[in-house]
């Protein structure tokens, strides 16, 4: 050790343990015990040394409010008690008032429901991943729920668009669509339909009736063109 860190231990114990007169009367406490240290021991006993909350701001607020004063939202404080058993009271409020709600909303889950977008094969590892951007949109003028993604295989100048009744037993018509942008921006009938092919690199509502999407030239060369496009949902 250095001369420092003696010094610093030293200095330590110099302003932690001083005798104790006052505690004598308790078995093996003569001295403060380290402030800091009391607070994190994993045990239900008071502290040795509770702290001074006399000129605290924040107590002296609570005092003199009558509405908060005895305000259900506001945690308890323990004086007394340590950090641990404050964390353990805690948790067990959380853990309280968590556990109605899932209840309750596992028990209001179900699948509305199912239908097949894709297959793959029978082997996990060479299974591609298909599924790609999806984005979900709620329409409460509507009460309509609607997620934009687009499947990789065979259809990279398609979006789909799926939408849901917000009330299960309700259904909507073209319940799933596919909207397919390939060369709809040619500037002429006499260009090539290979030449300017699209496909989306992502998707967006902007509101209840419109959908931004992110194109791109699917040709492989340089400088391929990027367009940003909204299209009405209707």
């Amino acid at each position: 050790m250095t001369q420092k860190d003696i010094t610093f231990v030293a200095d330590f114990l110099t302003e932690h343990f001083n005798e104790a007169p006052e505690l004598y009367n308790r078995k093996g406490k003569y001295f403060n015990v380290e402030r800091v240290g009391q607070y994190l021991k994993d045990e239900d006993d008071d502290l040795v040394s509770p702290p001074n909350t006399e000129g605290n701001q924040w107590f002296n607020f609570l005092k003199n409010s009558t509405h908060l004063k005895e305000s259900p939202l506001l945690f308890p404080y323990y004086p007394e008690k340590s950090l641990h058993f404050v964390k353990r009271q805690m948790e067990g409020v959380i853990d309280q008032c968590l556990q109605k709600p899932a209840d309750v909303i596992g028990k209001s889950v179900h699948q509305a429901v199912s239908m097949s977008l894709y297959k793959t094969s029978q082997s996990e590892d060479s299974t591609p991943q298909l599924f790609k951007l999806p984005f979900l949109w709620n329409d409460k003028t509507s009460n309509i729920h609607y997620i934009l993604f687009t499947i990789l295989e065979n259809s990279i100048s398609k979006i789909h668009i799926l939408r849901r009744h917000t009330d299960t037993s309700r259904s909507v018509s073209n319940g799933i669509l596919a909207v397919e942008f390939g060369n709809f921006l040619n500037s002429s009938v006499n260009e090539s339909s290979d030449s300017r092919c699209y496909s989306c690199l992502d998707a967006h509502f902007y509101d209840d009736e419109t959908v931004t999407v992110v194109l791109k030239e699917s040709v492989e060369q340089e400088g391929k063109e990027r367009v940003l496009a909204q299209l009405p949902l209707s």
